[in-house]
């Protein structure tokens, strides 16, 4: 039995044609096909997986994480005094229990 070798690479070190196998076995991105993978307490990278004939790839690819979204959730835009009928909405959704 032939085992393939496995390698870990970023993926801005990859070659244009690794690349362009990368855009083929993903043609509408990768972004569904990511994995998180743990190194340690804390400490992770998120990777795509690639394999050619030869080689099964680990393909480091660069996350930002957007924490902003949920400090947004949490903002009050209006205070309730602000909103004209507020009182009366509230008192509605009660009506209909």
């Amino acid at each position: 039995m032939n085992t393939k070798k496995r390698l870990v690479v970023s993926y801005k070190n990859i070659s244009e044609e690794l690349r362009e196998e990368l855009k083929k076995s993903y043609p509408s991105g990768f972004q569904d096909a990511m994995i998180r993978v743990d190194k340690g307490p804390g400490d992770f990278f998120y990777a795509v997986d690639l394999e050619t004939d030869d080689i099964h790839y680990l393909i480091k690819v660069d996350v930002k994480i957007d924490d902003k979204l949920e400090e947004d959730e949490e903002k009050d835009y209006y205070a309730e005094e602000d909103i004209e009928g507020a009182e009366d909405i509230a008192d509605d959704s009660d009506d209909d229990e």
